[in-house]
């Protein structure tokens, strides 16, 4: 599946910004998500699934429980895609770094 394909769903990509605060139970993925989207447990593990097949979590036991984090692999291959556009911002980002700067000597 293509990283965008993975992405492209809200449900997976909520689930990701969950697990970009830190690792997550199984359990608290699906009580988040499920509550927000109206989802089973299995779907959520469903997608949990997803996310682990295609370089986007990690996954690992801790008892009974499984703990679930981000692995930045699968998020590579955007970020790579992404690359081409940056050349677009960055030279915005740049001038508004050095604006911020002026003001900032302005002020003293």
């Amino acid at each position: 599946m293509h990283a965008f394909d993975v992405l492209g769903d809200p449900v997976r990509r909520r689930i990701l910004e969950l697990l970009a605060t830190g690792e997550t139970s199984a359990g608290d993925v699906a009580a988040r998500v499920g509550g927000e989207f109206g989802i089973s447990q299995p779907a959520v593990s469903q997608h949990l699934k997803v996310l682990r097949d295609n370089g986007f979590a990690t996954v690992r036991a801790e008892g009974t429980r499984r703990l679930y984090a981000v692995d930045p692999s699968g998020l590579q291959e955007v970020d790579a895609w992404v690359e081409q556009f940056r050349v677009f911002w960055d030279q915005k980002l740049d001038a508004l770094g050095t604006e911020i700067a002026r003001g900032k000597r302005a002020r003293r």
